[in-house]
């Protein structure tokens, strides 16, 4: 039988991952120069800590967790976001007892159950860092600047920043009677998952993308702000104006998980469909307790890789040439077939990227073929070269060919 990847998930074939290796490389850059360092945490986790980290009334615990039991009987859940697994990580392995704050960030594929559409699917991949153990607003801004640089860094037009404060547990208590107030006489016009969320996690109601006509008027979080709350927010706008970060507020934001306290933020970019929330973070100072370690705030962000790359795409960015070769070897001849593949072992190992023919090909195939793999020379051998100890290097762009001494080929090569 002919068997097909499962539905939601995607193959990347050469041609193509040469953007996400990209993408992941300026991750990875800008993490060192805000000083991150990367942590990777097992795929799969026990339920419960998704159960009580994520919250039991999001759509992810109720709807799209990948769960099952293992030979051992025990209930365990493929990652559906990152930020938990690396919370369990930071209590489990002490790092709080560290002096230093603790910054850490991971790349890799996150699981959910959701109906596939273009920039969704059921594995995905996504890039995201935790700061824990401040509760500095400075570090919110840090976060929400390091997302903002690796979408500018990328080379992504049009990006916005969205800001959110979603207060206290007890603030949130307080405005969720206003809000339960507005929403109940609008309750029958609302979707049926408003329905539900009135009265399991009213707050979530006004994230929905259906029935925004229905919340004109309704109740903003940002009036029922403390005096600490607001501070706080207002410091986070503070840092991002100085640090020249633009930003719009947004009041209905909350995000998809319970677990955010103080800051909530995203970024928006058009060019996928309908969706147009490309990542999104937020801090959480409860989290840490909840699953069972000492009271330490955090702030992070989670980044989805694969909306990256398609408003790469989208907006035909011209990104770096990775898949271009230093150098493509010719060899004609038994002898020189022998001596190429030294020889090549000796340019890859001085950090050159070389390919040769190991089909039989004639030489107008080979060179063809350096041309398909964007080779910057060939470097062609033969018998009368060999029995010189010269190969003949040419350069594609100009087609202006010389002769140099087997043992200089890398070091002529590195010179252009």
């Amino acid at each position: 039988m002919a068997f097909q990847k499962p539905p939601g998930t995607q193959d990347l074939l050469p041609g193509a991952v040469e953007r996400w290796q990209f993408v992941e490389s300026k991750a990875r850059d800008i993490c060192r120069r805000f000083n991150f360092r990367e942590i990777r945490t097992p795929i799969f986790e026990a339920t419960e800590l998704f159960q009580r980290g994520v919250g039991e009334t999001t759509d992810i615990v109720e709807k799209e967790m990948y769960t099952f039991t293992d030979r051992g009987n025990r209930s365990l859940t493929l990652r559906p976001e990152g930020t938990a697994g690396a919370v369990r990580a930071f209590v489990e392995n002490k790092l709080y007892g560290e002096p230093d704050l603790t910054k850490l960030y991971y790349i890799g594929p996150m699981f959910r159950y959701e109906r596939a559409q273009a920039g969704r699917y059921r594995q995905f991949h996504q890039f995201g860092v935790e700061a824990l153990g401040a509760v500095d607003p400075a570090l919110d801004a840090e976060v929400i600047a390091l997302g903002y640089t690796f979408y500018t860094e990328v080379g992504l037009k049009g990006v916005r920043v969205e800001i959110n404060s979603v207060g206290t547990p007890a603030v949130r208590a307080a405005f969720r009677e206003k809000l339960l107030a507005f929403l109940e006489p609008k309750r029958s016009l609302l979707c049926k998952d408003c329905q539900s969320r009135i009265d399991r996690n009213p707050l979530r109601v006004l994230d929905c993308k259906v029935d925004q006509a229905h919340f004109e008027g309704a109740p903003s979080i940002l009036d029922s702000l403390d005096e600490e709350c607001q501070s706080h927010f207002d410091k986070v706008k503070t840092y991002l104006t100085d640090m020249n970060i633009p930003f719009e507020i947004n009041s209905r934001l909350v995000r998809g998980l319970d677990y955010y306290t103080h800051t909530a933020f995203e970024y928006k970019a058009e060019g996928i469909g309908a969706i147009d929330t490309v990542g999104g973070g937020g801090r959480y100072n409860g989290l840490v307790a909840e699953v069972g370690g000492p009271d330490q705030p955090g702030v992070g962000l989670g980044l989805g890789l694969e909306r990256t790359v398609m408003l790469l795409e989208h907006q035909q960015t011209e990104l770096p040439n990775a898949t271009a070769i230093d150098a493509y070897v010719v060899a004609l001849g038994e002898a020189a077939e022998r001596e190429a593949s030294k020889l090549i072992y000796q340019l890859r190992s001085s950090g050159l990227s070389v390919e040769r023919d190991y089909q039989g090909r004639k030489m107008k195939a080979q060179m063809k073929s350096a041309d398909r793999l964007q080779a910057r020379y060939t470097a062609i051998l033969g018998d009368d070269e060999l029995a010189r100890r010269e190969i003949a290097l040419k350069e594609m762009a100009t087609g202006e060919q010389r002769f140099v001494s087997l043992d200089s080929l890398a070091e002529a090569i590195k010179k252009q």
